[in-house]
């Protein structure tokens, strides 16, 4: 008598690779997911520290001065150079927009606002600066907000 052998098929069944497939997809959308918000929180973070280095270097030159920079003063690397010696550059840019290094007048998305008070404060003829308010726009929401000592 013959015997009839049936070999058994080996691999996988197309239903076994698409559940496969299925579950590598929902593990890559969740990695990249939590990837970008770690990035979004960590951004927030630098524009936090970047508010408080230049809070402190604003409240320095005050307290040197008897009055607070304008906007284009704090603009000019020649001035910051001579009368903000320990920012450093970066720290006026938007980890976002990092090729612009200045400051702006109202808060603004990728960028930092720097107000002073009196609005027509020039530090000569128009009077001196006597306050100011640092605003950065979060990713996750809102705004940071520094305003000066004073």
């Amino acid at each position: 008598m013959t015997s009839l052998r049936k070999t058994a098929a080996k691999g996988f069944t197309i239903v076994e690779l698409l559940i496969v497939i299925v579950v590598i997809g929902i593990l890559a959308a969740l990695v990249v997911v939590t990837y970008s918000g770690i990035q979004a929180k960590a951004r927030d973070t630098e524009r936090k520290t970047d508010i408080k280095a230049l809070h402190g270097q604003l409240e320095a030159y005050q307290a040197q001065n008897g009055k607070y920079p304008t906007l284009a003063n704090v603009n000019d690397p020649t001035f910051r150079s001579t009368n903000m010696k320990g920012l450093d550059a970066a720290a006026l840019a938007d980890p976002k927009n990092p090729a612009s290094q200045t400051l702006v007048a109202a808060p603004a998305a990728n960028a930092y606002a720097y107000a002073v008070a009196p609005a027509a404060c020039d530090n000569g003829a128009g009077g001196d600066c006597t306050s100011y308010t640092l605003t950065a726009t979060l990713e996750g929401g809102g705004t940071y907000v520094k305003q000066s000592l004073n």
